[in-house]
């Protein structure tokens, strides 16, 4: 099949799956996250569907069609399991979910031989080692993006330009593969991405948060694994946004003396949206805005590792910088 009906194929698919599922959603009051509910990360007026991972799950079919797609079925498959059942009936536990996460990460590697064994700056880990950490970056970036996915747009945006810029390093590496992987998955995110921005008639939920997050991390392991020309700086700096949240968040709770696994008001986008942009589609296209010349600009040196650790390094700083400004204006609010 041709890249064009592939990604064709993808949109259309996970367009129509979206309604489908918003229709459903709100007929027999399936995956409902209502609006009345006191959730810090709560900043919708009205009772969304929150499975918009369903469409894009549809529209990944199309990878069915690719070389790599039947290895990525089962692990795909599981990863997106990890959070659906969480939207269905929120009774999934957090042990439960990390095994299926585990698995899934563990699957891809060994099916795909997807393991990272040289981190840059010289240092080469050991093969064991590096299916550890191949593993961990998995789960981890699964975790991230589901961490910034609190406004209209935010996740997917940012996804999409992780998948842009995997996708334009996959192509100077003339590596077919994972140029199909990125730009369906591109495609499946674009249908969901009208629907859910700027209205939220439909969010990405625990499902396709993971989802996604499997993705991008499993494309920045490929690169880094299979070309040597790839450092793998470039793929935690084009990933730094919400690696760095997850990271951020985990220190500051810790410092506060709360649980990391604790949800709390103080993410970088609420902040933005209660002292600055007071707009839900507004915060998202703001911080997707902030994020993307780190996300963008390291694609023109993908095999420069000390590049690659400056450019994150200044991200990290303008981003404690911002962090700052809006954490005073909290205080005094």
């Amino acid at each position: 099949m041709s890249i064009e009906w592939l990604v064709g194929g993808a949109f259309f698919v996970s367009l129509i799956t979206q309604w489908a599922v918003m229709a459903l959603a709100h007929r027999y009051k399936l995956f409902i996250d209502s609006h009345k509910e006191s959730k810090p990360q709560r900043f919708h007026e009205e009772a969304t569907p929150r499975a918009g991972g369903i469409g894009i799950m549809a529209g990944l079919l199309f990878l069915l069609f690719t070389p790599l797609g039947w290895k990525l079925l089962f692990s795909v498959l599981l990863a997106f399991l990890s959070g659906i059942f969480e939207d269905f009936h929120n009774a999934i536990s957090a042990k439960t979910r990390l095994v299926l996460q585990l698995v899934a990460a563990l699957a891809a590697i060994f099916l795909t031989n997807a393991v990272v064994t040289y981190i840059g700056l010289g240092i080469t880990l050991p093969y064991f080692i590096g299916v550890i950490f191949s593993a961990f970056a998995i789960v981890g970036v699964m975790n991230a993006i589901n961490i910034i996915d609190g406004f209209n747009g935010l996740a997917g945006g940012i996804v999409l330009l992780i998948l842009i810029s995997f996708g334009i390093t996959a192509a100077k590496m003339e590596d077919l593969y994972i140029v199909q992987l990125n730009l369906v998955t591109a495609s499946a995110v674009c249908g969901f991405f009208v629907v859910n921005f700027p209205k939220g008639r439909i969010f990405l939920g625990d499902g396709g948060a993971y989802l996604l997050g499997f993705l991008v991390a499993l494309s920045g392991i490929f690169l880094a694994s299979h070309h040597e020309k790839v450092s793998p700086w470039y793929i935690l700096c084009v990933l730094i946004y919400p690696v760095w949240e997850v990271i951020f968040s985990i220190i500051r709770k810790k410092m506060d003396g709360t649980s990391p696994l604790q949800p709390d008001r103080y993410h970088l986008h609420m902040l933005v949206y209660r002292h600055l942009t007071h707009n839900n589609p507004l915060t998202a296209l703001a911080l997707i805005l902030f994020a993307s010349p780190f996300i963008l600009v390291p694609t023109l040196y993908p095999n420069n590792s000390a590049a690659n650790f400056f450019t994150a390094i200044l991200f990290i700083c303008c981003y404690l910088l911002l962090y700052r400004v809006l954490i005073k204006k909290e205080s005094k609010a």
